[in-house]
């Protein structure tokens, strides 16, 4: 039995989309892994399951809320609670195949229910998506981020997932980020955590990058870009609960930009591109390779 799939991105943060609505494909960690790899199989940053709600035990309890469940893997297959530019392609994806119109609508997350608007596009490829993120924790707890011989301090931002901010000179000091940046103690991020090297481009302006748990180096990262607007508006000592007004950063990732607005209730609202680029059927033959 083949199994349809889609390839889509959103600022070049990739996914391998496997519409599943009534939840009937297992997808283990080995599979999501082999779909992910860029050589020996469909290649992505994660995993999109699109998945009905109801369909599926960790949201059914959602399934009022929400019609649809984003069940998100990283590429090496390990679960996520969230992932924002996958959100923005996973509701492209809704659209694009008619299970939803242009307008708002909500998706349910093991970050809980995010809310959406699709804006109308003209040619029907690259739309302009915004997310409802959530609001932002700021732990108390803070680490220290270490590549090689340089150190930061890293601001704590949790956005569903975990974040450590570092401000740096230059991006390259960041390294290949191939393998995880060290955090210390290790006790902030028991369960691993994002790590983003931010530098200032102009006012209210940013450019990072990332290292993504489970992933390694991204082009984008959704949660990581809220996450760094978040930090810098603190640093900058903007705080939209204290001033009543809201706040917005530009940032840049290596895949493209996104808008970040922190609202005065402390609601969180992303906006960037989405785009399919391809469909097609992953053979029965290919995943009985798996099992070899």
């Amino acid at each position: 039995m083949s199994i349809a799939f889609l390839k889509g991105h959103g600022t070049q943060n990739d996914f391998v989309i496997v519409p599943d609505p009534d939840n009937a494909v297992a997808l283990s960690p080995s599979a999501v892994a082999a779909l992910c790899d860029r050589r020996a199989g469909i290649g992505g940053d994660g995993l999109l399951h699109v998945v009905r709600s109801a369909a599926h035990p960790e949201a059914a309890h959602l399934a009022g809320e929400a019609e649809w469940f984003m069940d998100y893997r990283n590429g090496d297959g390990s679960v996520a609670e969230m992932c924002g530019n996958g959100v923005r392609v996973f509701a492209h994806y809704l659209q694009r195949t008619g299970h939803v119109e242009a307008g708002d609508l909500a998706i349910a997350t093991r970050g809980g229910v995010k809310r959406v608007h699709i804006a109308k596009s003209a040619d029907g490829e690259e739309v302009a998506i915004t997310v409802g993120m959530g609001k932002a924790v700021l732990p108390e707890e803070q680490a220290t981020v270490t590549v090689g011989a340089h150190q930061w301090p890293a601001r704590n931002v949790n956005m569903g997932n975990p974040h450590a901010i570092a401000y740096v000179e230059d991006l390259d000091q960041a390294g290949d980020l191939f393998t995880a940046p060290a955090t210390s103690p290790a006790s902030v991020y028991p369960d691993g955590v994002n790590v983003e090297f931010v530098v200032d481009r102009g006012e209210r302006h940013v450019a990072m990058r990332v290292h993504e748990r489970g992933v390694g180096e991204t082009r984008s990262c959704g949660t990581g870009a809220c996450a760094v607007a978040v930090a810098t508006a603190r640093r900058d000592g903007l705080d939209p609960a204290v001033t009543g007004s809201p706040v917005t950063y530009t940032v840049d990732v290596p895949g493209g930009r996104l808008v970040i607005t922190e609202r005065a209730d402390g609601e969180i609202e992303m906006t960037g591109p989405a785009m399919i680029v391809a469909e097609g059927e992953i053979s029965s033959e290919w995943f009985e390779t798996l099992d070899a």
